[in-house]
């Protein structure tokens, strides 16, 4: 546990593994990925005045504002995996559209609208504020020093309804993980466009599903022609080799541990604590058939 991280007197500090770090990711990577694909989300974007014809539109300011009024150069860098023209198309007007103060304001509403819909009597509950809290905490407990988007959204005012907050936390916890992640894609050498050609690879997600990156065929081509000459992708085809697996092994073993801060400073029990209580909100999301069945993050496959 790093010595800037939280420590609260009565807290159980005991060792939290790994796999608990992902296993938290992937209860809590739904619940903030409704902002991208609810009705109510684009429905807010809309009356702000972003494009409704495809979610790329919205996406990109949502996810961003956070930052301030950045640049298409800042998001790319931050976003990683995008082709730089592809983040200049939605960016380089998205705050002449709206200043980021409401952007931020509109995502609130639009997850407040998509989670009452969603969690119904589920608001109700105990549960629900006690996940709050013990996420809260974990997001709070985050170092994001070399974590641009961790950073930004825990800095933002936190809201006071639980249902706010939970969804808030999962952000501040999901970006975390994902600033890690790029650390541990540039420890091992693979540029953005080489990280989605390596993960495709190893049968994370489609090629196609990739495409939403925005990378043109040759530069796809190219990419995987590096990562051959590397020995990282079978010269005649487009599976990965064995050096190429373990590679891409090593990357999420990397991202676990680099994800491991806020839940070693909450303790072993409230991190169990609330992977339980997310149960009924994981099933909630999950079961509305409002996400993709398949994920570019490769969740259930990495």
């Amino acid at each position: 546990m790093s010595e800037n991280e939280v420590v609260r007197p009565g807290e159980q500090h005991g060792p939290v593994e790994p796999a608990q770090a992902r296993r938290l990711w992937h209860l809590l990577e739904p619940l903030h990925a409704v902002l991208y694909f609810a009705p109510e989300v684009f429905e807010e974007a809309g009356a702000l005045g972003y494009s409704a014809e495809d979610r790329w539109s919205s996406y990109f300011p949502f996810r961003a504002a956070p930052l301030g009024p950045v640049s298409a150069e800042a998001v790319t860098s931050a976003f990683y995996s995008f082709r730089p023209g592809t983040v200049a198309r939605y960016i380089d007007d998205a705050w002449k559209v709206a200043d980021p103060e409401a952007v931020l304001a509109a995502r609130l509403r639009g997850v407040d609208r998509a989670y009452r819909k969603l969690f119904g009597d589920l608001m109700d509950g105990p549960g629900l504020a006690e996940a709050a809290a013990l996420a809260r905490r974990a997001a709070e407990a985050a170092v994001t020093a070399g974590r641009p988007l961790a950073a930004a959204n825990v800095a933002l005012e936190w809201p006071s309804e639980p249902h706010l907050q939970l969804w808030q936390a999962a952000t501040v916890l999901r970006e975390h993980r994902g600033d890690g992640h790029l650390a541990a894609l540039l420890v091992a050498g693979l540029d953005p466009t080489e990280a989605l050609v390596s993960f495709a690879a190893i049968g994370a997600a489609s090629v196609q599903r990739f495409e939403s990156r925005g990378w043109t065929r040759e530069e796809w081509a190219a990419a995987r022609e590096r990562l051959a000459a590397r020995g990282l992708i079978e010269p005649d085809g487009d599976a990965a080799t064995e050096r190429g697996r373990e590679l891409r092994r090593r990357i999420e073993q990397d991202t676990d541990r680099l994800a491991l801060g806020p839940w070693q400073a909450v303790g072993q029990e409230s991190t169990e604590r609330l992977a339980a209580l997310l149960g009924d909100y994981w099933v909630a999301v999950i079961g509305s058939g409002l996400l993709p069945s398949e994920s570019t993050l490769g969740i259930g496959k990495a």
